[in-house]
């Protein structure tokens, strides 16, 4: 007979697939749009379709009264942060292949390690900087610098993913204790206002075209979309609230250390979509890199669940 708590861990690891799943259709959505329009543009439509969804969450879940919260500024720091985070992810896709850009995105997990020891005081185990060492080799193998192959562009995947961990760190930290619907509707408002006010900062400056992709991509002037591409930036919107609300329910009701290591399954995805929609071939160091990555994520996820069961495993 099956447990309860093993029943909760599978439908958490299988919420969290779908979870990971549905958020990775925005990337092909935002790489598609990243020639014609500017990103923060697209970031408010996503911002304003998701605010009414999100209100909706947060009534269900615990009230609108809970928006009132005194953790108000480490829930508008961290929003701030992880706008820096998905402002960074999303302006490499214009010079990267996706498979490239999402899977640096994917390091952050051992960004996470070398931040809990200086910031958390924990203390990180030989194992834990062996899976840091892997994933690093990794990321070496995708973007191999000082080669003719090496693109700028994924600098700002890395910034991404290691504005992703600071994110996370500090959330830890900080002890914001709020509901997940709360913590998103505030991270919705952040990317609502930041991207207003770079497009603001970027029209005053007379910003249009610095000359590379990414960053033309930020700074272009906003134009009228088609209702085609409006539709498909609005749903953004859509998918982010409902992957997010997925995401919060799978880590609710399994362990965290066992269905962390289904997040990489968004790995899958990204050369996936990066084929069949841009004709996207990955290099054969990009698939090298990708499996050195996923390999450290499990070691990791694997020292983190042995530690966890055997007090002396944490001191190797």
């Amino acid at each position: 007979m099956t447990s309860p708590a093993t029943t909760r861990n599978l439908g958490g690891m299988i919420a969290l697939a779908l979870g990971v799943f549905i958020f990775s259709t925005q990337d092909p959505i935002i790489k598609a749009v990243s020639g014609d329009y500017a990103l923060t543009q697209a970031i408010v439509i996503r911002s304003l379709v998701s605010l009414p969804i999100l209100l909706l969450m947060v009534h269900f879940e615990t009230g609108l009264r809970s928006l009132i919260s005194p953790n108000l500024g480490s829930l508008c720091l961290r929003g701030f942060i992880l706008l820096v985070s998905y402002t960074s992810y999303y302006m490499a896709f214009p010079a990267l292949p996706l498979a490239e850009a999402i899977a640096l995105f994917f390091i952050s997990p051992i960004f996470v390690t070398l931040l809990a020891g200086p910031i958390l005081g924990e203390h990180v185990s030989l194992r834990s900087w062996t899976a840091v060492f892997i994933g690093f080799v990794g990321v070496l193998f995708i973007v191999q610098p000082g080669s003719a192959l090496f693109e700028p562009a994924a600098l700002l995947s890395l910034l991404s993913a290691a504005a992703y961990a600071l994110a996370m760190v500090l959330a830890r930290k900080l002890g914001v204790e709020e509901p997940a619907a709360v913590m998103a509707f505030y991270q919705n408002i952040t990317y609502l206002a930041g991207a207003l006010a770079i497009a603001a900062v970027c029209a005053a400056l007379g910003l249009t075209k610095p000359g590379h992709p990414s960053f033309d991509f930020l700074v272009r002037p906003w134009v009228m979309p088609t209702l085609r591409d409006f539709l498909l930036m609005g749903a953004c919107g859509i998918i982010a609230a409902f992957a997010m609300l997925l995401l919060t329910r799978a880590y609710r009701s399994a362990q965290a250390n066992l269905v962390t290591v289904i997040e990489y399954t968004g790995m899958i995805w990204g050369p996936l979509w990066g084929f069949l929609f841009f004709a996207e071939i990955p290099r054969w160091t990009t698939i090298t890199g990708i499996g050195l990555i996923i390999a450290a994520g499990f070691y990791s996820a694997r020292t983190a669940t042995r530690a966890a069961s055997d007090p002396l495993a944490r001191e190797l």
